[in-house]
């Protein structure tokens, strides 16, 4: 059930708090998610907050600094000793949680946390998660799994299962390796439930696996996850030799990010920002974009300049509509293939992708240009200016499709993030180009 904070229940905690009411501040937190202790977090000074965390279960914690924005985390963290760090926060969490939350500390900070940890695999396996890139698998990818050997049989295995069960919090998948520590597949409980207690496990492995490298990276590694449907990922090194595991929690936040950049740079923002950064930051991330569309605003009015509208100024009435449409259909088409290549859609050359990109602008470019023909007859203008205006939309709508689905192509031949494609460098050029055919179609069938 959702929990709604409101003011008295602050001031109740906060009095808890004052009082050293430890019971108190227990009952007033009883079953409330960490999420909503993320928030009501927020409500508190630094002060508070480190009293807050003094009484309160080291696994909720945990669970709660995980929830915080990485705003307000950086904050209770440099507040925090490195003693707290370790005990309250660190003991309770997953290898891959803990290793994302040290590389947050200060260098000095970081060691002193690494070296207060009691579990001593826990604390090599966080420092060997710190020395992988953030974006890679091995970066993304917890340490504690279930595996068991190969010549194991069904009961050793589940004796051994049940050892690492004190560990594990779920059980995502069971894992199957060699004497080397080499991947040879998976078992699932139902066969280890279900088959006899001296059968080997050799005999009920699947060995048909999906795996990724350590090094791959991790927008390569959701969409490995999403194509295949898997809620759980094995990481192996070049030796196929098992190092971890990602889950699908993981990589969400990966989609997530990758989502909201490729939309600002479609929105024409060069860097990830959000709501709360600062002025210089936002403004440092619009700034290149509104340059760009400024020079092509310049750039379209050195097209105009090049006719003489003077000599037809009834064209004039028709430029906000030509280069809104040609803007219009250049985004829209990139979109389909920028989308496209991010989840890895796109099949079949290029030629087909602007065969079929011309065919539909030209079924769409027709239409329009029918429906603006005979809107332009009924409202009394010219028949001359209605002809070329049509003429003039279809020649851009099919330019805009052409260019707007090659663009992000010849991007992403490059290596290029073809988000770029869609923002406001598709609507200037199409605005340019939508011009310059406009008028030139213009003065060939009007003089």
């Amino acid at each position: 059930m959702h929990f709604e904070i409101n003011e008295q229940y602050i001031k109740d905690l906060k009095l808890a708090l004052e009082e050293e009411a430890a019971l108190k501040v227990n009952e007033l937190i009883e079953d409330i998610h960490p999420a909503d202790i993320a928030e009501i977090t927020k409500r508190l000074s630094l002060e508070e907050i480190k009293m807050f965390f003094d009484v309160v279960p080291g696994e909720l914690i945990s669970e709660t600094i995980a929830e915080l924005w990485e705003e307000d985390r950086e904050g209770l963290l440099n507040s925090l000793t490195p003693e707290q760090i370790a005990k309250k926060a660190i003991d309770y969490m997953e290898s891959d949680d803990a290793a994302d939350l040290i590389m947050e500390l200060p260098r000095e900070k970081r060691e002193k946390v690494v070296m207060l940890i009691d579990d001593v695999k826990k604390a090599a396996n966080i420092v060997d998660l710190l020395n992988y890139p953030e974006d890679s698998a091995g970066g993304l990818m917890a340490k504690e799994l279930f595996k068991v050997d190969i010549n194991w049989d069904v009961l050793e295995c589940v004796k051994e299962l049940r050892k690492q069960a004190e560990h594990i919090e779920t059980i995502h998948t069971v894992y199957v390796v060699d004497e080397n520590n080499k991947l040879i597949g998976t078992v699932s409980l139902k066969s280890l439930i279900l088959t006899s207690s001296n059968t080997k496990i050799e005999d009920v492995v699947n060995r048909d696996i999906i795996s990724v490298k350590a090094h791959t990276e991790s927008s390569e590694v959701a969409q490995i996850m999403e194509k295949y449907d898997l809620v759980v990922l094995p990481v192996v090194d070049d030796l196929n030799r098992l190092k971890g595991r990602i889950t699908i929690d993981d990589v969400v936040d990966i989609i997530k990010e990758e989502a909201e950049k490729d939309y600002q740079l479609a929105s024409g923002l060069s860097d990830t920002v959000e709501a709360h950064d600062s002025m210089w930051t936002v403004t440092k991330a619009r700034l290149p974009w509104l340059l760009v569309g400024m020079i092509g605003g310049i750039g379209s009015a050195k097209v105009l300049g090049i006719f003489d509208i003077s000599q037809h100024p009834e064209m004039a009435v028709f430029i906000p509509l030509i280069a809104a449409m040609g803007g219009n259909v250049g985004v829209q088409s990139s979109a389909i293939v920028v989308q496209g290549i991010a989840n890895n859609s796109l099949k079949g050359p290029i030629a087909e992708r602007l065969i079929k990109e011309t065919g539909v602008a030209l079924i769409n470019g027709l239409a329009c240009s029918l429906i603006l023909l005979g809107l332009n007859i009924l409202l009394g203008v010219s028949l001359m200016v209605c002809v070329t205006v049509s003429i003039a939309l279809l020649s851009v709508i099919i330019f805009a499709a052409i260019f707007g689905t090659y663009f992000p192509l010849l991007l992403n031949r490059f290596n290029v993030n073809p988000a770029l494609a869609t923002g406001p460098f598709v609507t200037t050029t199409n605005d340019i180009f939508g011009l310059f055919l406009y008028f030139t179609i213009g003065n060939m069938m009007m003089g």
